[in-house]
C-alpha cells in the first residue's frame, strides 16, 4: 500500500530523498528485497 505522498503522485525513483529514504518499502511503492514480482494477470 502507497501511503507516501510523494510515491502516490511521481513515484518513489522521482522522490529527490529516495536514496536515503528508510521507509520506501513500507511507505513507498518499491518492492522488498527478495519479494518475487506478482505474477502476470490472465485475460
Amino acid at each position: 500500500m502507497t501511503v507516501c505522498p510523494i510515491a502516490i503522485v511521481a513515484g518513489c525513483q522521482k522522490c529527490p530523498a529516495f536514496s536515503i529514504c528508510p521507509l520506501k518499502t513500507v511507505l513507498g511503492d518499491q518492492p522488498k528485497p527478495g519479494a518475487a514480482p506478482p505474477p502476470p494477470a490472465k485475460k
